[in-house]
């Protein structure tokens, strides 16, 4: 396949899948089995595409955040975003110390797909019926941060996913805990897309150059399907649960552990 076609493909398919409990990390790496394989960078840094898709959708709220810092309770809530960011970095950081690196292997990502369609099943079902608060409290900050860190650690997981169902594990209402993890990805996937672009410029390998337009491309295909989903999104929660993500994970994760146990996919 044409590599221009490739990486719109990609940008579309971060686009669609950043935002839900699904995974665009996992989608990513279980695409790049049949189309081309792209770097890390490539796969980080499109991400931010997306980033700039909720930029745009929460610019108000952004700017307000900004304008009224002084505001004990944006002040408050500010704080926690960057409780949850920084957490972010540590585990982060401890990753990259530790040699990880994104997985070659589909059957990882595939156990993470489907183990955490259950995991949606299991915290819908006990907050059925329940009336949750909005209020973003240190205990929400803390939990996002971890729940970040985890998704980094095993593609397939779903960073926004994971964020958001944790957070309404701990009491959060689904909508305040959408809008939260949203906020939260941006310094959280603008400072990774930095990382790897940095790491590049100082590392390149003349013997495999990164083709930096394609990576701009998925960025900017990225971002405009990005901000179609966000848009999306945001009234879905407002008055349905996550339950048919759960069963789109598990029907995607267990149908590629069978092919993989079958042979039936390399």
């Amino acid at each position: 396949m044409n590599d221009w076609i490739t990486v719109v493909l990609l940008g579309i398919i971060e686009g669609l899948t950043e935002f839900l409990p699904i995974s665009s990390t996992g989608h990513l790496l279980l695409a790049q089995h049949w189309l081309a394989e792209q770097s890390e960078l490539f796969n980080v840094v499109i991400q931010c595409g997306a980033v700039l898709a909720v930029i745009a959708v929460f610019s108000k709220r952004v700017k307000d955040m900004l304008v009224n810092y002084n505001d004990p309770k944006t002040r408050d809530y500010i704080f926690k975003l960057a409780a949850a960011f920084l957490i972010t970095c540590a585990g982060a950081l401890l990753l990259k110390l530790g040699g990880f690196t994104l997985p070659k292997k589909m059957e990882p990502i595939a156990w993470a797909t489907f183990i955490g369609g259950f995991v949606i099943f299991f915290i819908e079902y006990s907050h059925r019926n329940k009336q949750l608060p909005s209020d973003i409290t240190w205990l929400v900050a803390i939990t996002v941060g971890l729940a970040q860190v985890l998704a980094a650690g095993f593609p397939g997981t779903s960073r926004s996913g994971a964020s958001i169902l944790f957070a309404m594990a701990v009491g959060l209402s689904r909508p305040a805990a959408t809008e939260f993890s949203f906020l939260v990805g941006i310094p959280t996937m603008m400072t990774a897309g930095a990382y790897e672009i940095l790491h590049e410029l100082k590392h390149a390998d003349p013997a495999h150059p990164e083709h930096w337009g394609m990576v701009l491309v998925g960025t900017i295909v990225s971002a405009f399907t990005a901000f179609l989903v966000v848009k999306w999104l945001l009234r879905f929660v407002q008055s349905h649960t996550f339950n048919g993500f759960a069963w789109y994970r598990v029907a995607l994760g267990g149908a590629i552990i069978l092919a993989i146990y079958k042979h039936w996919l390399a």
